[in-house]
């Protein structure tokens, strides 16, 4: 390592950028933490997971093989970033900033015994930090006490804020344009990369339109026809849409690192009579599920109620997952509030301020009549009363066959 090459330092270009929410919303979070910590007997805590970092700052980390963190303790907030990040993560948190160098290939870790500094008892995300990154940390910090701060956490996160609810719905009023702009799309002869580019699109711009400033990253559609329809994240093909296909339209706008979803069952052309009866089903479950998520209701009752239906119909060995989950800092490779999610093995109850989705899927498999994957999907915000519907986009044979 040359001499005259620092281990840490500090970019502070430009000025702090825009964000959707305020230094009260932001400062409320990270006190949350201070409060577990005095609870728990820790001295700070490590944030290291996208999902950690970014509801505690402000700001996405882009990992590409190198290490992220956040320190709290009881004084100040420090995100630790890396030198090809420049200025971005100081600029997009709402945090102090230190930079470690590329120079030694430990300066990650030298950053946070920086920040650590006396620390006895330390707070570190267990379902993040690997068996790797855990030894490092323990020979960086000998004689440091750690424990688990991703589970409690992870409850602060499912609370949702009323700004972060505000987010929400935008981005669920911008997953319906996605909607649109995917049924507009579809065509027999279509790729399905073309009607999943035409949605993105669609949403990418809204998103741009509709806020001061957002960095646009990661919003994406998955759209999917006959057999590609099987799984629910299946990824986006250049198979060609032909009429009589099933179709599935999933459109996921990511705004400020939290995510929101609009996912329909479509037909190109027209659909089979078993298909239609498949699809009536589905809906049949979807609108029982709506009315059943309210506060009080327990994650894992709402899920055997709706497995009544399927049964009652010879189809719950067709049902693919569990009926919906929680909303907030969230992608398909970042987050989950794995409490909250409306499965027979949890029996967490609803509460006000909670985001849930329904969404219910079954698939039949290829060469059975009317195979393929049907999906719906709402969001609904749980309240004081009942819960508010912020999905718009219509479901059902009335309004999503599309014509060829």
């Amino acid at each position: 390592m040359p001499e005259d090459m620092p281990r840490i330092t500090e970019w502070q270009n430009g000025e702090k950028a825009w964000s959707p929410f305020s230094g009260a919303e932001m400062t409320r979070r990270q006190d949350a933490l201070r409060r577990w910590m005095g609870e728990a007997g820790a001295d700070a805590v490590l944030l290291t997971s996208y999902h950690g970092i970014n509801y505690s700052s402000g700001w996405l980390y882009c990992a590409f093989g190198r290490k992220y963190g956040m320190v709290i303790d009881r004084d100040k907030a420090t995100t630790i970033s890396a030198g090809i990040d420049g200025g971005q993560p100081w600029r997009r948190g709402f945090a102090d900033n230190i930079v470690y160098t590329d120079w030694r290939r430990d300066n990650y870790l030298h950053a946070v015994k920086n920040l650590t500094v006396g620390v006895k008892r330390l707070g570190i995300e267990f379902d993040h930090v690997t068996l790797d990154t855990r030894s490092q940390l323990e020979a960086a910090l000998p004689g440091v006490e750690f424990i688990d701060v991703a589970t409690p956490s992870m409850w602060m996160r499912a609370i949702k804020s009323a700004e972060e609810i505000a987010l929400i719905k935008e981005g669920a009023r911008i997953a319906d344009l996605g909607g649109a702009a995917c049924c507009a799309a579809v065509r027999a002869g279509a790729p399905e990369h073309e009607v999943a580019m035409a949605s993105t699109n669609a949403m990418i711009r809204e998103i741009a339109k509709s806020f001061q400033f957002a960095e646009l990253m990661d919003t994406w559609t998955w759209f999917q026809s006959g057999i590609n329809t099987d799984g629910a994240h299946n990824p986006v093909t250049n198979k060609i849409v032909e009429a009589g296909d099933i179709l599935s339209l999933n459109c996921f706008p990511m705004i400020f690192g939290y995510y929101t979803a609009l996912e329909r069952t479509l037909f190109c052309g027209h659909a089979s009579d078993e298909h239609l009866r498949l699809w009536e089903i589905n809906c049949e479950v979807h609108r029982a599920g709506l009315k059943l998520i309210k506060p009080g209701a327990r994650c894992g009752d709402i899920a055997k109620t709706l497995n009544e239906i399927y049964r009652g119909r010879d189809l719950l060995r067709y049902r693919s997952f569990g009926y919906g989950h929680s909303f907030g800092v969230l992608c398909h490779y970042y987050g989950r509030e794995a409490g909250v999610e409306l499965r027979e093995d949890i029996d967490t109850e609803l509460a006000p301020g909670m985001v849930v989705s329904m969404e219910p899927m079954i698939m039949i498999p290829e060469g059975q009549p009317g195979a393929g994957g049907y999906r719906e999907h709402d969001i609904l915000v749980v309240t004081e009363d009942g819960t508010e519907n912020i999905t718009g986009f219509p479901f059902g044979p009335e309004h999503n066959i599309i014509p060829a």
